[in-house]
Formats: C-alpha cells, structure tokens, sequence
C-alpha cells in the first residue's frame, strides 16, 4: 500500500491524500480546495497531482470546503466513482459546494474585470481570462455519487477494503476514518495460512474536534490501528478553558454595545462556527443575562446551515439535548434575525445602533463580513471579534498583527481604529493536549508503526510531532507535498 500527501501538507488547506492499495484500488481521503490566497489558488486547485478518472472512490471526513472543495472539480474531470461520507457530511455538502460555486464565479468574474482593465489592448489569441473551477450543474452532477453510512458501522468499499466512520466532534457529521486494507506484509510478519498478507490498519483523523463544545459530542474512541494520518492545526497552541467562553464573549458584548455603543462583528464560518456562537448567545438570552440589543446573523449560508443542524438533534451535544427540553429552537430567540437578503444586509453596513452582526467568511477573506468590516474598522466604538483560525496570508490574519494602524480592503487603505480581539475556545480543532489525550485513549500507542502529520502549518506540524514522541509515539513523519510512502 501506498500513500501520496497530495494537500494540506505543512499548511493547512487543501487535503488530499492518495491511497493506493496492493491491489491496485485508489482511493482518494479527502478532496479539499486550496483556500486563503484568492486567485492565487487557481493553479494549485487545478494541478490535482492525479488522474481523476483513475480514481475508484473517495473517502470524506466532512464537509468544510478545505476538505471537499475539489468534489465537484473532480467529477466534472471525469471521476465516475463513490463518494462516502455520512448523512450529515452529505447534506452539508450539497448546500455548501453550491455556494463554493457560486463564489468562484463571483471572484472569477471580479479578476477577469480587472485583467480587462489592465490588458485593454490584448494580443490576439492570447487567453488572459480565467474560468471557474465549477459551476451549479457540476455540484448536482456531484452530488448523485454520494453514497453515505452511520457512524460506527463497518462497511466494505471492495473486497480487501473496509470502512468504518466514528464521530470526530470537529463539525455536524465529521469523521475519523478506520481503513482496513487486506495486502501484501512486506516486513514479512503475522503471516496467515495463504501466505504473507494481512489486514493493515490506516486511520486518517480528518479534523478531531474538542472534549467540550457546546453543541458537539466529544470526539468518540476510533479503532486502533498500524498507520496513523493525524491533523495538526493547534499542534504548538493550548486553548483557553472552554468554560470560559460564554463569560469572554459575555463580557465583549457589553463593553462594545453596552459602554460604548459600538458594533460587535463576528467574522464566522457558515458551518459549525456560527450555530456555536448562536446557540451560546441563546443561552445567555435564557438566562436573561443577554443585552437587548439586536443579534443579526447575515449569510443566507448560515440560516440554511443552520436549518441542517435542526435536522440532527441526536447528533448533537448532550447539552443542545438538554436545553431542548425546555427550548424548542436553541439556534434563535427573540432579538436575533436571519438575513437573507442582500439589501437588508447592505443596510447594516450604515447601522449606527449598537448590535451584533454574525457572517461568514471566518478568515475575511470574502462574504458579507468583508463589507462590514471594510465599513466599521474606522470605527472606534466597534469591536471585531476572531473565533477561529485564520491562515496566516488571510485578512483575518493580517487584522490581528500587533501594532497595525492601517490595512487595505477592496484595495482601499483604512485606518483601523476598531478594536480587534479573539477568543480561540470557539475554534473546533483540538489543541496538541486535547489531540493527545484524545489518541492515547483510542490507540494501544505501541501498536501504532507510523504516524504522518499533516494539516497544520509548518512550525505547528514539527512542534505537534515532538509532542507525539513525548506521548510515546514511535516512527513520526511531517511529509513533504507529493511525497510518496510505501507501508
């Protein structure tokens, strides 16, 4: 068997990680987009580093675009194969693949714009635009092979290969993935009766969530295995205590809309992030401890998103279990509106009042949010509140640099006199102790031959792996991008 890190190598966006079997099958964990860079990407988006219409099957952990992204790309160049997933991962796919497409088109009709600005006289026959990497029609072609399992049933892809999904608690319907490869022993050991075969075990993690969330279970115990590939994002931080959270966001919405009537904006993926936070600021509303101010969750995304995690109550935490005994909807309360639609959010951009505006993208790197941000930063009573990772080449990033007084957005220099701040409980990745703590748990750590670190940048992968050896983990590798493994 062998492995090819083909994404979301010493970075932490675009993952993809080629197995292919002695056998001959290929399977694909994962098909993630390159993210953060705008039209940067296109090229790296485009170079697969595969031929897709060799691929037999992939195998998704879940659906955030830096994970699935590349879906529908794929297909439309020629994967005729399976996808597997769970019913949850599905669902979110098909909302948020279809709203990937439509930003391409977004983003590649803005570039093509101003390539005619800069080209006006073009030599003839020399392409100067770009096209989207898909559009709606690829996304439904897409989503007609999606074939999708529970949790914690063990299913077979082929005949020497088998499956089985366990909960990750990274995001609604996340994976940690337990492949079971009947193939040729090459170091010769744990020989059965026809020969020097055996099972080998490869888990791939995807993205492991934390102990405590408010409205995911914790991680679930996965099957032990031989071969680990295991994320990395908070591989060199700690989190603060996620007891905390509520009283630290608590404490942000005062001061901003309370003391200084400012406005609180809430940068946040569409999936996951925003339901968190939503479902923190109703719990602060049933307490009666929530300002009266108005609450705005501007992202036709989100509300849909959020329609999707209604549909799975049992997926969600004990805690969401809990309130909904008494709570019918813990995603909405009286002072918090939905947007939808594009002219009330415009609207917002010239809001005076003292609120609280949720939107997507959690990196700033595009969406509504951009527009806020680009209208409020000048502003000192505003606050611009962080809950997640941002690559380091976002805006999202660049907003936080210590000391920074002006940044440009829409090309456009502003002065920043809003105060920038960030609460890192929100983030749904485990930091290098919750990871830990987490493997040992699962795994017999002396069982495991090899474990590969991906999906962290650079410095937090190395640091991640001499946590790993201090956990007692043996043979450690941080590959390269299109390095191959034999196992």
């Amino acid at each position: 068997m062998k492995i090819q890190f083909l994404g979301a190598t010493r970075e932490v966006t675009g993952s993809k990680h080629l197995i292919t079997t002695d056998s001959g099958h290929t399977i694909l964990l994962d098909c993630g987009m390159y993210q953060g860079k705008g039209m940067e990407t296109d090229a790296a988006n485009r170079d697969l580093g595969f031929d897709p219409a060799a691929l037999d099957c992939i195998v998704l952990s879940h659906a955030h675009i830096d994970h699935s992204g590349l879906i529908p790309y794929v297909v439309k160049m020629g994967f005729k194969g399976d996808i597997y997933c769970t019913p949850a991962t599905r669902d979110l796919c098909a909302l948020m693949l279809a709203d990937t497409a439509f930003i391409q088109e977004q983003d590649v009709r803005t570039y093509n714009k101003k390539i005619d600005r800069q080209n006006p006289h073009k030599e003839k026959g020399k392409k100067y635009k770009v096209e989207p990497l898909y559009n709606q029609q690829d996304v439904n072609r897409a989503m007609k092979h999606f074939v999708t399992y529970g949790y914690d049933r063990r299913f077979r892809l082929f005949d020497d290969v088998l499956l089985t999904f366990t909960n990750s608690g990274h995001m609604l319907g996340g994976a940690i993935c337990s492949l079971e490869v009947y193939e040729t022993d090459v170091e010769g050991g744990m020989c059965n009766v026809e020969g020097k075969k055996r099972w080998k075990r490869l888990t791939y993690t995807g993205d492991i969530g934390r102990p405590k969330s408010h409205i995911l279970p914790p991680p679930q115990l996965f099957p032990q295995c031989d071969y680990l590939i295991c994320e990395s994002t908070y591989g060199d931080r700690l989190h603060d205590a996620p007891e905390a959270t509520e009283e630290q966001l608590l404490g942000i919405v005062e001061d901003t809309c309370v003391y200084r009537k400012g406005q609180l904006l809430i940068p946040s993926f569409s999936v996951g992030r925003t339901q968190e936070i939503v479902y923190v600021l109703n719990q602060l509303y049933n307490d009666g401890r929530l300002p009266h101010i108005p609450v705005y969750v501007d992202s036709p995304m989100s509300t849909n998103a959020t329609q999707i995690f209604r549909m799975y109550p049992d997926e969600l935490s004990d805690e969401v279990q809990d309130t909904l005994r008494f709570d019918p909807d813990p995603f909405g309360f009286n002072t918090l509106r939905y947007i939808t639609d594009i002219n009330e959010s415009k609207m917002l951009n010239h809001k005076e009042d003292p609120c609280i505006i949720i939107s997507a993208s959690g990196m700033l790197e595009a969406g509504r949010i951009k527009h806020h941000v680009a209208n409020h930063i000048s502003d000192p009573r505003c606050t611009i509140l962080i809950v997640g990772y941002c690559e380091p080449t976002t805006l999202g990033a660049r907003i936080q640099q210590p000391g920074l007084q002006w940044i440009s957005i829409f090309g456009l220099d502003r002065r920043i006199k809003a105060q920038i701040t960030k609460i890192e409980s929100f983030s749904g990745h485990g930091d290098y102790k919750e990871m830990i703590d987490y493997l040992t748990r699962s795994l017999q750590v002396n069982d495991v031959q090899r474990v590969f670190v991906v999906h962290g940048a650079e410095e937090a992968a190395e640091t991640y792996k001499e946590h790993l050896h201090e956990a007692g983990f043996k043979e450690i590798t941080v590959p390269e991008h299109g390095e191959t493994v034999t196992l």
